[in-house]
């Protein structure tokens, strides 16, 4: 091979395992899973397993279980619910053992597998909602998000190296 050619091989190479580290998922939510969303449950047959996300907005522990309401969202590449407003449905997980309602608290973000146990309706309001109940495999908590914060500057200034920010020394002379 040529010279040039190796060293686009190479960068090829190096392009695509850079890239593919960027989109992991999480080893418990690898897999198969139905790629409907939780307001599509009533077409799905039970025991048929998903992979859903969203925000928790109530979690109920009981001595056996514990159950927890989820707004659902969107999933991106990794699997994790994204921070946009709407919903893709509600729908209520549950696990036969107790999770800490301190730890899995409202507004944390999570993604679920597993099968639907079946379908109840539930008041939001005086609204009837059909809940998918999925009895929870895996419940992957995702870390808080850190909140960024920019600066507007409120323009350009043409003096070279200029910030507003920053306070410059400056001499005052008496006259």
């Amino acid at each position: 091979m040529h010279v040039s050619n190796l060293k686009l091989l190479f960068i090829t190479a190096a392009s695509g395992v850079l890239l593919s580290a960027c989109v992991t998922i999480p080893e418990p939510l690898a897999g198969e899973f139905s790629v409907s969303e939780p307001q599509q449950a009533i077409n799905l047959s039970q025991h048929q397993k998903i992979r859903w996300g969203g925000v928790i907005i109530a979690i109920k522990p009981e001595a056996t279980s514990t159950c927890m309401e989820v707004l659902g969202k969107p999933l991106n590449s990794s699997q994790r619910p994204l921070n946009q407003d709407g919903t893709i449905g509600r729908f209520i997980v549950c696990k036969d053992q107790f999770l800490d309602p301190e730890v899995l608290k409202e507004g944390r973000e999570v993604t679920v597998t597993g099968p639907i146990r079946q379908i109840e309706e539930r008041e939001i309001g005086e609204f009837v909602y059909a809940y998918p109940i999925i009895e929870a495999d895996n419940i992957y908590l995702w870390p808080e998000r850190e909140e960024r914060v920019n600066y507007y500057t409120g323009g350009m200034y043409f003096l070279p190296y200029y910030s507003p920010y920053v306070r410059y020394p400056y001499r005052h002379y008496r006259r």
